[in-house]
């Protein structure tokens, strides 16, 4: 059974998953500026296995409307053009014969609202976990066998807890939000 610093030291971990699971979705929601991060997802097959694009190329931004993916060998390149393709990002990826250019066009209005509302809901999902973990510490402090003034303290750290990973999380959102509609 967990004692009554672990039920916290749990929480705060399972917070900070939350935190760096937030971090992650908003980096995939592009802003109109070229990131090599708009490839995480991109996997190619390498020797029969598929290996993440990173993995097999360099992947740099020459400046904020482009991606440059550099492959180690040049008999990728079909292959990551067509796995850029095949991952519905939305990219039209170039291939030179050297490498792979990609230009990330600017973003409408009405994309950049849509990209707002989806980074608020990431942030608001994010929320919720936060709130769900400072619930079950709560509900395991509850079940303590200790004095009502120390379940009490424990319920004031995990609230506290609570507080300072919501605030990061709209911390972050403010900044995404920000990126997003800045031209």
């Amino acid at each position: 059974m967990e004692n009554n610093q672990e039920i916290i030291e749990n929480a705060e971990l399972n917070m900070i998953a939350s935190v760096n699971h937030l971090e992650t979705e908003l980096a995939k929601i592009r802003a109109g500026k070229a990131n090599p991060i708009m490839l995480k997802g991109v996997s190619v097959e390498y020797y029969g296995n598929m290996t993440p694009l990173n993995q097999v190329a360099s992947i740099s931004t020459p400046n904020a409307q482009t991606i440059s993916i550099q492959p180690w060998e040049k008999d990728l390149l079909e292959e990551i053009e067509r796995s850029i393709i095949n991952s519905n990002l939305g990219l039209n990826p170039v291939n030179n014969g050297e490498s792979i250019l990609i230009n990330v066009p600017p973003l409408t209005e009405e994309r950049r609202l849509e990209l707002t509302k989806l980074a608020k809901s990431e942030s608001e999902s994010a929320k919720v976990s936060i709130r769900n973990t400072r619930k079950d510490a709560n509900n395991k402090i509850k079940g303590l066998d200790i004095s009502d003034d120390l379940k009490s303290n424990l319920e004031i750290d995990s609230q506290e807890l609570t507080d300072k990973y919501i605030k990061k999380v709209d911390e972050m959102f403010t900044l995404k939000e920000k990126d997003i509609l800045t031209l």
